[in-house]
């Protein structure tokens, strides 16, 4: 026994956090690994969306920390954005109980599956930057309202972000995949902000998963750099779907 847990349980989900920070790192998608793993051993719902929440920080910020290391995110030019992002998912996070999701649930689904349909078959999709459609003064408000989205609901918050950076701000996928993780980072911040004093987060499992989300983000977002729009392009695809799949069929 570890912090009262089982030691097995506690390197088993951190083995899940390792697959979900490499997976969440390349595509987003992450926590469709980590919280049915949560549920699947017994972690009360709002304990295990808190806790999710938390181990998947750790990963998106090791994968963000990896990109800009090699030089593809430019804090500077982010920070206002990284400003707007937190103001709204927090703004989401606190609002969430009194608004009404349920619209969400059936739209959110069929935007998931059009961007997989474009990932697949846009042409020329690669890592080029390519001509914008609105003024990267904009990525704050596609921030804010992205990040509100991920406090009052969340499913294909990383797809949404990367979508946007590709089609309205003509970045390469490569150097979108690496702004998404860090404009998510901060959107999960703000919720944890809420989540933490509330007492919902279980620390042992929640620091276990961590390490592997390191473990995880790190190798996953080399990964990306390293292959590319050729690696990231399909897992998009694969993985906006599967969240679709999710949404349209699992309770």
């Amino acid at each position: 026994m570890i912090f009262g847990y089982d030691g097995l349980l506690l390197a088993g989900l951190a083995l899940v956090g390792l697959a979900a920070g490499f997976v969440d790192a390349v595509a987003g998608g992450g926590g469709l690994i980590a919280l049915p793993s949560l549920l699947a051993a017994g972690v009360h719902p709002v304990a295990a969306l808190a806790t999710n929440k938390l181990q998947g920080s750790i990963g998106t910020f090791i994968a963000a920390l990896t990109y800009w290391r090699k030089g593809l995110v430019d804090l500077r030019s982010l920070a206002i954005a990284i400003v707007a992002t937190f103001a709204g998912a927090y703004l989401g996070s606190a609002s969430v109980k009194a608004i009404d999701v349920s619209a969400l649930r059936q739209v959110v689904p069929f935007a998931l599956i059009a961007i997989a349909l474009y990932f697949l078959v846009a042409p020329r999709l690669g890592d080029e930057d390519r001509a914008q459609r609105l003024a990267r003064g904009f990525i704050p408000v596609m921030g804010f309202c992205i990040g509100f989205y991920d406090g009052i609901f969340g499913p294909g918050t990383g797809s949404f972000l990367t979508i946007g950076f590709v089609v309205l701000f003509g970045f390469g996928l490569t150097r979108a995949t690496a702004n998404t993780k860090a404009l998510n980072f901060v959107s999960n911040a703000a919720s944890l902000a809420l989540f933490i004093p509330s007492g919902d987060v279980l620390w042992p499992i929640a620091l276990a998963m961590a390490a592997g989300q390191i473990i995880g983000g790190y190798l996953g977002a080399h990964a990306g750099i390293r292959h590319g729009a050729r690696f990231i392009r399909p897992l998009v695809v694969v993985v906006s779907i599967v969240m679709a799949l999710r949404l349209l069929f699992w309770n």
